[in-house]
């Protein structure tokens, strides 16, 4: 995998072999730390016409306005570069799956949603 970014909030790396841009959340951000990493895999899926996948298994409720800048622009321009998948990794118990299937139900008319245990499913 290639490393395109790391923090102590998400990190972010480019899977040749899935085709698939992959971040990592690690701990709560928001606002400008919560979209540069993403705003980072809308570039890798603009260049490599990939699908995307979040580790959620540290993941957190997001800030009502990321939650809106994702619905309103991160899954707008996902699909507009070429994502035709988002692919949640979840752990278990799906601590926030409230969470996930918000941003799926925000969404689910522009892309395809997967819930999976780790990247090998993909």
């Amino acid at each position: 995998m290639d490393t395109i970014y790391e923090s102590k909030y998400a990190d972010v790396y480019y899977d040749s072999n899935k085709n698939v841009v992959l971040v990592i959340w690690k701990s709560y951000c928001e606002l400008d730390k919560y979209r540069k990493p993403l705003l980072l895999a809308l570039d890798v899926i603009k260049k490599h016409k990939c699908n995307y996948c979040a580790d959620t298994k540290n993941g957190f409720v997001d800030n009502p306005l990321d939650t809106i800048w994702v619905k309103d622009y991160f899954m707008v321009k996902a699909k507009e570069y070429g994502c035709k998948i988002i692919y949640f990794i979840i752990d278990k118990n799906n601590n926030l799956k409230e969470e996930l299937e918000g941003q799926e139900n925000d969404s689910n008319n522009l892309l395809e949603f997967k819930y999976i245990y780790g990247i090998k499913e993909i």
